[in-house]
């Protein structure tokens, strides 16, 4: 059997006022925090994210959705799924979306550490979770 194709992949955590991305792919299943882009209500600089599209050239996205500790639709829930939507209409990519429950928490101290800003560590947590639940290939 062949081993699955390595695939890269962008993740992002989103918020009204900035939205973190970070870059990984399936071989390492690691992700580098890129950076953290300014939003308005929710609106990021299309221009900006295309050209980072552009440069990584992603087979798809990934998207953090959070919910609450008893398990009911977190507030950010709906503004979060219509961004989805939003990626996947002008990039024609395939978004997926992922438990994003302790990203925050656990990309508070590499933030502190490395300069970035919490929301570009928050999208590399995201990231990181997904490519931990892709299938690993078979080797030859």
């Amino acid at each position: 059997m062949s081993a699955q194709a390595p695939r890269t992949a962008l993740g992002f955590d989103f918020g009204e006022k900035r939205i973190g991305v970070a870059v990984g792919q399936t071989v390492t299943r690691t992700a580098s925090p890129l950076m953290t882009l300014p939003a308005k209500h929710g609106q990021p600089d299309w221009v900006v994210l295309g050209r980072l599209i552009g440069e990584w050239r992603p087979d798809c996205l990934v998207l953090g959705m959070p919910s609450t500790a008893d398990g009911q639709p977190h507030p950010m829930a709906e503004p979060i799924a219509r961004f989805g939507r939003r990626l996947a209409g002008r990039f024609k990519l395939p978004v997926a979306l992922v438990d994003e429950r302790l990203s925050s928490y656990a990309a508070e101290d590499f933030a502190r550490r490395s300069g970035l800003g919490l929301d570009a560590h928050a999208a590399q947590q995201i990231l990181e979770t997904w490519l931990n639940e892709q299938p690993r290939g078979t080797e030859s």
